[in-house]
């Protein structure tokens, strides 16, 4: 069966490849002469994930699938979100927009002692967050969501080499005292917000789908 993912990234492309196995062959939009950016302007990540996959739907008009992922960090009011991407503005790269979520937990956590110095009661301030994922699959132009998450916390400061994004200020639950940039990407495979969400889309089409 072939499906066309809504992605240019070849390590996502490899690894939905590795978790829908045998059987599915996927191709890239480039595949069928789509090079301009998809757009994404919802306000939820199923929003935009059923707009790319819609979008890919009626230009290529086969199967397809397209997924939106977004950081929430309680502290900040769920934010980044579906800003996540571009949190620090059009053209910053993911430094910046981790050096904003770093910065931005400073404030709240300056915020919160200076009103426990002033004798209010302040709860401490969490930095529990979590990676969502959500992916609309497109099958005969009907859609089917799928969602994954990976809960963690965002560490006081950047570490590790691999990884991608936000991988390097992130720690989940499965490994504390280590960014996702820190563990190999096989760790990070097993226990990603995107893997989760993308077994739960192969457990899908195993059922519903003919090979």
């Amino acid at each position: 069966m072939k499906i066309v993912f809504a992605t240019g990234n070849k390590g996502k492309l490899r690894e939905a490849s590795e978790i829908l196995g045998e059987g599915y062959e996927l191709v890239t939009p480039a595949d069928f002469g789509i090079t301009e950016d998809i757009p994404e302007t919802g306000n939820t990540l199923k929003a935009n994930s059923l707009q790319k996959a819609q979008y890919l739907y009626e230009k290529c008009g086969c199967d397809c699938f397209a997924d939106d992922t977004g950081l929430e960090v309680d502290a900040l009011g769920g934010a980044p979100g579906v800003y996540t991407a571009r949190y620090a503005g059009e053209g910053k790269d993911f430094n910046a927009n981790m050096d904003k979520v770093l910065y931005e937990l400073d404030v709240v956590a300056s915020e919160a002692n200076m009103a426990a110095g002033m004798g209010l009661h302040v709860k401490k301030v969490s930095r529990r967050a979590r990676f969502k994922s959500v992916i609309t699959l497109m099958i005969d132009g009907k859609p089917h969501f799928f969602e994954g998450t990976l809960e963690g916390v965002i560490a006081h400061e950047k570490s590790g080499n691999g990884g991608f994004g936000y991988d390097p200020v992130f720690i989940a639950d499965e490994y504390p005292g280590q960014t996702l940039a820190d563990i190999s990407e096989e760790q990070k495979n097993e226990i990603s917000h995107r893997g989760k969400a993308l077994r739960a889309m192969a457990k899908w089409l195993s059922v519903n789908s003919p090979q």
